[in-house]
């Protein structure tokens, strides 16, 4: 995984920190995707990391190749020219993802630990700064007005709780990681 949890502190405890925008996309953490296994329904991953030549050239466009694996042994593999990123499915296989529940009548969704630490630090922040970058909108800066919002914190941070409870041992970071730790670029 590209990060791991922040920390298992109480909703106060994330509250009272500072929050500093790393500038992060939402592609930097494509290539690690929880999703629902289309065979069995339980927490399946896509990877774009597989090792030796992962991208290929066909007709002048170029393909990127992707695994789904499941632990009832389903795996698919699949090269992809174009990702549909932002919403609660996989942007290559097009799966729903595991970390999605309804809050506040919307949807929230992350797609992987990394990605809802990310969320949590900024959701839970006292206070939040952004690192301008000149023509670029962070994933932080393009969340909806309802997330930002500070009477909204405690039930996204419970919700965010919840949703990382949901996550199988097996999917679980083996080391913690800073949030800031810059994921390798995409």
């Amino acid at each position: 995984m590209i990060g791991a949890h922040v920390g298992a502190g109480s909703v106060e405890d994330v509250m009272e920190g500072r929050f500093t925008d790393p500038g992060f996309k939402v592609r930097v953490f494509a290539d690690e995707v929880l999703v629902r296994c289309p065979v069995c329904g339980d927490c399946a991953l896509v990877l774009a990391s597989l090792g030796g030549c992962e991208h290929h050239w066909v007709k002048g466009r170029q393909h990127t190749r992707r695994r789904l694996r499941c632990g009832c042994g389903y795996t698919k593999d699949e090269l992809q020219d174009s990702r549909a990123l932002g919403g609660p499915v996989d942007p290559c296989f097009r799966l729903p993802l595991w970390l999605t529940a309804d809050c506040r009548g919307r949807q929230f969704w992350a797609y992987n630990l990394a990605h809802l630490d990310l969320l949590e630090g900024y959701i839970g922040a006292g206070l939040r700064e952004r690192s301008a970058v000149p023509g670029s909108m962070s994933l932080v800066e393009r969340l909806p007005a309802w997330m930002k919002s500070a009477k909204h914190r405690e039930e996204l941070l419970r919700t965010i709780r919840r949703l990382r409870g949901s996550v199988p041992g097996a999917h679980q970071p083996a080391t913690a990681a800073p949030l800031t730790a810059r994921p390798a670029p995409y």
